[in-house]
């Protein structure tokens, strides 16, 4: 009895322990482990195969009115993947994709990794420049690209590695079938695919991807080897520093991730009906991270229904959709929200079922937060990630419904250090870098070690480039990206707490802060300010700034505009309102 209460002692105070490095455990939800077991699978493959078994008989994917079972995903990209061996192509060789939400992604993601190689995924909108970077520097070797963004391939290929071209057409999976509407629908986008004349010679091919597919199916599909540290995919940051960079991905860092998030959402899930298949929405683009794991791979490990969105700015077409199902999951960034929760239309969505709203991308503002609850009835909950991560490194607690303007608990398995430019922990309460440690964090830089070796300490902590703060109960709150800091007469001024004060004005639909020279403080604050309200006027909102800031932090400048500078997942972009 003496052996087992020392025991039981010793236990305890390893737990207190932990907490104390960990305050976050404290807060964790009933039912969230402190760890995840993330060697349950050797690769993306296994997991993928497991589900495609599974859940043959369910739906994968709906677009255009068209839906796939993963059954169908399974036998299709089996063809796919047989034809790009018989290419000839080496395991780990990269093979970009180059294509909105459309069915054909669905195949290509698992064509590609089943097949044992590297998935490169592309922004189908990039220029020209950014492409051709993009395909040098990972060298990749063939490319799945949608007939609508050929010519932009077509101005670089021969000065890129490209052997392979598959082409993909929106129409390629839909049904022999497809009725007026569709037809129509078809017919409008064939218009709108401008003209090219792709090489093809002795060193490229260009294949249709049905052709593809035709071919394929009469092959047999390699079984590759594949462990942990094989390479699934090279996820290019956004290049805010200039050229972008190719996070270098591991099987075993996506299949983590997958495992968190399954872990953190489950309490919440389960409160649905057992058995039911759920649904989300994947209106974010796949070739995103957060899409790609929060929709694709989640999706494929809960055997749920992806609502592929291709056009996320067509409002009435996107609600039109969102109509004709029972939600379970929306992933989101801010701006989405925001502007979905001001269309009218909107708000005759049945949210009956809606237990997850997952924000990310960017800071997720009150103003959105409570308008977003008030119309669906789900909070939204903001996460954090990055390419880098894979992406998921904190999410909040799903049940609360109160806006605390944190990004939430560091997920299972994850270890956060908020350390100073000296790469010193700063004590509780106090700003400094954000430090993420944990199977999702990525093995470097593509072909970069110099630059991997300026965002890693030598502990395995990865360096953010966020500012944040973290609490006694383990919430962190992010105060703004370094870059974005602006120095106001030697007081640091954080455009995200600015934005977050502005947003709340009802006269307010969008904003953004950015810091601009000036003679006298050496940098200042100047407001970009899209209007809900017309009759809003500078000294308005001038007033209102000096009410609820203190002074250095009020904006010395405001312009007005009718739209603010987005990528394509959403996030305003405040570097190019800087320049």
């Amino acid at each position: 009895m003496q052996a087992l209460a020392q025991e039981n002692s010793t236990q305890t105070t390893q737990a207190s322990q932990a907490t104390n490095k960990k305050p976050w455990l404290k807060s964790y939800p009933e039912g969230v482990p402190a760890e995840v077991d993330t060697t349950i699978y050797r690769s993306l493959v296994d997991l993928l195969d497991e589900s495609f078994r599974k859940y043959a008989n369910r739906d994968a994917a709906v677009c255009m009115g068209q839906r796939l079972r993963f059954g169908e995903v399974d036998s299709l990209s089996a063809a796919l993947g047989a034809w790009l061996q018989a290419k000839g192509l080496p395991k780990g060789a990269r093979v970009a994709i180059m294509m909105p939400n459309v069915l054909q992604y669905m195949v290509a993601i698992a064509a590609i990794l089943r097949a044992g190689y590297t998935v490169v995924n592309v922004n189908p909108l990039y220029t020209p420049r950014e492409l051709q970077h993009q395909l040098k520097d990972s060298g990749a070797q063939a490319i799945i690209v949608l007939e609508n963004f050929a010519a932009t391939l077509e101005e670089v290929i021969t000065h890129t590695d490209i052997e392979h071209v598959v082409l993909a057409s929106v129409g390629d999976l839909l049904s022999w079938w497809r009725g007026p509407m569709v037809n129509f629908a078809l017919r409008h986008v064939k218009k709108m695919v401008p003209e090219f004349r792709l090489p093809v010679d002795s060193k490229r091919s260009v294949t249709r991807f049905n052709k593809a597919l035709d071919e394929g199916s009469h092959l047999n599909l390699k079984r590759v080897d594949l462990g942990p540290d094989d390479v699934a995919f090279l996820q290019y940051t956004g290049g805010t520093t200039g050229l972008s960079k190719g996070a270098t991905l591991l099987h075993r860092n996506i299949v983590a991730n997958i495992l968190q998030s399954e872990a953190w959402f489950s309490p919440m899930l389960k409160k649905l009906e057992s058995g039911k298949q759920l649904t989300t929405v994947c209106a974010l683009p796949l070739y995103h991270i957060f899409a790609l794991t929060a929709c694709y791979m989640l999706g494929a490990r809960l055997g749920m229904l992806n609502i592929l969105i291709p056009n996320p700015r067509d409002f009435p077409g996107f609600i039109e959709v969102l109509q004709q199902h029972k939600i379970n999951m929306f992933p989101a960034v801010n701006t989405l929200f925001n502007a979905l929760a001001a269309d009218p239309a909107f708000a005759r969505v049945d949210f009956s079922e809606l237990v997850i709203s997952n924000g990310g991308g960017m800071a997720v503002q009150q103003s959105t937060a409570e308008k977003w609850l008030k119309i669906t009835g789900c909070p939204v909950v903001e996460g954090y990630g990055l390419s880098e991560t894979s992406p998921v490194v904190t999410i909040n607690r799903m049940d609360v419904h109160d806006f605390n303007g944190s990004i939430g608990l560091p997920v299972p398995s994850t270890e956060i250090a908020i350390r100073d430019d000296n790469g010193r922990d700063v004590a509780q309460g106090e700003r400094g870098e954000i430090c993420i440690r944990g199977p999702q964090v990525m093995a470097g830089y593509w072909m970069r070690p110099e630059e991997t070796a300026n965002v890693m300490y030598a502990d395995g902590y990865f360096k953010s480039g966020d500012i944040g703060v973290i609490d006694e109960q383990g919430f962190i709150r992010i105060v703004d990206r370094k870059k974005d800091m602006i120095l106001v007469s030697g007081f640091n001024v954080y455009p995200t707490e600015i934005e977050q004060v502005v947003s709340m004005h009802p006269g307010v639909l969008e904003c953004a802060a950015v810091g601009i020279p000036d003679a006298r403080s050496g940098e200042t604050v100047k407001l970009y300010v899209v209007k809900s309200d017309p009759t809003l006027a500078e000294e308005d909102l001038s007033a209102y700034c000096h009410r609820e800031l203190t002074a250095y932090k009020c904006p010395k400048y405001i312009e007005f505009r009718d739209e603010l500078p987005k990528s394509n997942v959403g996030k305003i972009l405040r570097r190019e309102l800087r320049s």
